[in-house]
C-alpha cells in the first residue's frame, strides 16, 4: 500500500523539539532513509536534542550475539560481572582496571578547576566519571549492544560532555552527553538489523488493516483489533499507529507549504479515504465534548491540520501528566465509542 508518506523529511520533524527534549527512537528510524540517520543523528547532536530509546527493546542480533547479550544482562542484573565473566574476559578485564583507579574527589570542584584553566585534572574527571559510564551501560545490558560497546560509545559521550563544559552541574552535564552518545548506538545497531524498515511495514500494514475494518465493522476499529488482525502486541499497533498518524500530519504540513507557493486560492488535497471519514465521524461527535476534551482529542490526532502530539507534549499544553493524558484520551475515546 502507498502511505504517499516522506519519511526522508526528517528535518521538519526535528522542528517540533527544544533542546533538552527527547525524540523517540523508533519514530526516527521510520522517519529516516538508510543513509540519513548519521545525518539525523548529527543534526539532533547540535541542536541539544535527546534521543528516547525506550521502545528499542528488541533489537534483532545474531543468535552467537544474542547469548552473550543474555550473559551479560543476567549478570548486571545481580552486580556478578567481575565475579562469573571469565578471568580473561575483557569486560571483566576493564571492569576491574576501572575499580583500581584511585577515587577522583569530589567531581565539581574538579570540574571548576579545569574551567579555571587546569587541564591537569582532565584525566582525573575522565577517570571519575567510567563509573557512570558502567552503570548505564549496565542498564541497558541485554538491550540489543554489547556491554564494551556500550561503555566505549558512553565514554566518547563522556570526553564530548567534558570539553564542552561551561559550568552548572558537571555531573548531569556529561550524563546527558553519556546517554545520547549510547543512544545512538542503539539506534545505528537498530538500523543494521532493519527496525527502520520493519516500523515502515508495520505502519503499511496498520493503515490497511484500519480501512479495511473501517469498513467491515462500519467504525474505527480499536488498537485491540487492528493488533489481532496484525497479530501483534496491542502496544506494537499503537506504536505503528502512532508513527502513521505523525507522517500523515508532517505530509499534510508539506503539501500545504507546497499549494500555498505554488497557488495560494487553490484546495487543499482531499485526504485519503478512510482517514477522511474518520476525521468526519469524530468532528460530529465532539459537539457532546467538554472543551477541555476537545482540546485532548484535538491535540492528540492533529484534527486541526498539524502533527499529532505525544502523550508528553499534550500534556505539557494541558497541564497534565503523561499518564493523566492516556487516561482522559482511553475515557474521551470510550465516550465517543458509544455515540
Amino acid at each position: 500500500m502507498n502511505l504517499d508518506i516522506s519519511f526522508s523529511k526528517w528535518e521538519t520533524e526535528l522542528e517540533k523539539y527544544a533542546p533538552g527534549e527527547k525524540m523517540d527512537a523508533l519514530q526516527l528510524l521510520a522517519l529516516t532513509e538508510e543513509d540519513s540517520l548519521e545525518d539525523a543523528l548529527q543534526s539532533l547532536e547540535e541542536k541539544g536534542i535527546g534521543i528516547d530509546i525506550s521502545g528499542l527493546d528488541r533489537i534483532p542480533v545474531s543468535a552467537e550475539t544474542a547469548l552473550r547479550l543474555r550473559r551479560e544482562k543476567e549478570l548486571a542484573d545481580k552486580n556478578a560481572l567481575m565475579t562469573e565473566l571469565s578471568e580473561t574476559d575483557p569486560l571483566r578485564v576493564y571492569l576491574e582496571e576501572l575499580a583500581a583507579l584511585p577515587v577522583a574527589g569530589d567531581l565539581q570542584v574538579l570540574a571548576q578547576d579545569y574551567l579555571g584553566g587546569d587541564e591537569r585534572v582532565m584525566s582525573r574527571l575522565t577517570d571519575g566519571m567510567l563509573s557512570f559510564v558502567v552503570e548505564k551501560a549496565s542498564a541497558l545490558a541485554g538491550k540489543g549492544v554489547l556491554m564494551l560497546d556500550l561503555i566505549q560509545e558512553g565514554s566518547l559521550g563522556l570526553w564530548q560532555g567534558i570539553l564542552s563544559y561551561e559550568g552548572g552541574d558537571f555531573e548531569a552535564h556529561c550524563n546527558n552527553w553519556i546517554d545520547f552518545y549510547m543512544a545512538k548506538e542503539l539506534c545505528r545497531c537498530a538500523r543494521e538489523g532493519g527496525i527502520g524498515g520493519k516500523m515502515r511495514q508495520g505502519m503499511a500494514d496498520f493503515a490497511d488493516a484500519d480501512q479495511r475494518l473501517l469498513s467491515e465493522l462500519g467504525r474505527n476499529p480499536t488498537t485491540a483489533e487492528i493488533a489481532d488482525v496484525l497479530h501483534v502486541t496491542e502496544q506494537e499497533a499503537e506504536a505503528f499507529g502512532f508513527m502513521l498518524r505523525s507522517a500523515r500530519g508532517k505530509s499534510r504540513i508539506e503539501e500545504e507549504r507546497e499549494e500555498k507557493e505554488e497557488d495560494p486560492d487553490s484546495q487543499l488535497a482531499v485526504e485519503d479515504t478512510a482517514y477522511f471519514q474518520s476525521r468526519q465521524r469524530i468532528d460530529e461527535m465532539l459537539s457532546g465534548l467538554t472543551q477541555k476534551e476537545k482540546m485532548l482529542i484535538t491535540l492528540r490526532f492533529g484534527l486541526e491540520g498539524g502533527a499529532p502530539l505525544s502523550p508528553e507534549e499534550t500534556g505539557r499544553k494541558l497541564q497534565m501528566t503523561p499518564e493523566e493524558v492516556l487516561r482522559a484520551e482511553a475515557e474521551v475515546l470510550g465516550k465517543l465509542r458509544k455515540e
